[in-house]
């Protein structure tokens, strides 16, 4: 099993929170924590998974909870740099397009650029 890891960073409006490994039912816990406090944390989340191998309906539950919450405090919820089979889960549940952003929002901002 790939390890999974998640590290989060905020700007001014925005938090990217950079998710790796496999998004499955072992770790659908600390993903949904992870993501429900980027969201606590700002208004525009952006969840960038080109480094994710797996995902699966746990991981893609935590997408949808942390979603719903960030609807609820008024922001928004991003997917960006899903590829293969995590592009093909997205796609066949309908979230990409739910999660996809905006193409000038989904641009990492200078300060990302120089901490990536």
């Amino acid at each position: 099993m790939a390890e999974f890891e998640a590290s989060t960073f905020a700007t001014a409006g925005r938090v990217t929170v950079t998710v790796s490994g496999e998004c499955d039912l072992s770790v659908r816990e600390r993903l949904t924590a992870v993501l429900l406090d980027a969201v606590n944390r700002g208004p525009r989340v952006f969840v960038d998974v080109a480094a994710v191998s797996f995902l699966d309906s746990s991981g893609v539950h935590a997408l949808v909870t942390a979603h719903h919450a960030a609807q609820g405090r008024g922001g928004r919820l991003f997917v960006t740099n899903a590829a293969g089979a995590v592009a093909t889960v997205l796609e066949l549940t309908g979230l990409d397009a739910l999660f996809q952003a905006p193409a000038e929002a989904a641009l990492p901002g200078p300060e990302e650029r120089r901490h990536a």
